[in-house]
């Protein structure tokens, strides 16, 4: 992009999110991660999260026994969403807490991203988001 080329956007307002089980995954993200809930709205199902860098709209859909788990292979749109750590303490503890939080399944432990400094884990929250922690080893 040249110079004289400015995006007119300013970076990520927030990311919405369809999930199988709005409250199971809301509380993924405020009971293991420490994240607020704000912006609950049983009428629609909806609400929001924030590590108060990035928000999440979470959406309930539907009909949870009629949606197709997530393919990373078959779906367009979310292939995972990667959340940085702050340390690769904090990273270590997450996945010991996460192993065994009801209903996440991990997908790969901790481990070296490439040759290193970076270490990254993957799992899947109990309403079927796959998510990525990732520690940037700076």
């Amino acid at each position: 992009m040249s110079e004289n080329n400015q995006a007119i956007t300013k970076g990520l307002n927030h990311l919405g999110l369809s999930v199988k089980d709005l409250n199971k995954t809301s509380a993924f993200f405020v009971e293991l991660l420490g994240w607020q809930q704000s912006g609950l709205d049983l009428t629609y199902p909806r609400c929001a999260v924030s590590d108060g860098a990035l928000k999440l709209t979470l959406w309930q859909v539907q009909n949870p026994a009629e949606v197709a788990d997530f393919s990373r292979r078959k779906h367009l749109g979310l292939h995972h969403l990667a959340l940085e750590m702050s340390s690769e303490q904090a990273l270590d503890a997450l996945y010991d807490q996460a192993k065994v939080y009801p209903g996440v399944s991990i997908e790969f432990a901790p481990e070296w991203l490439g040759a290193g400094p970076r270490k990254h884990m993957m799992c899947t929250e109990p309403g079927g988001l796959r998510i990525e922690f990732i520690w940037p080893g700076i």
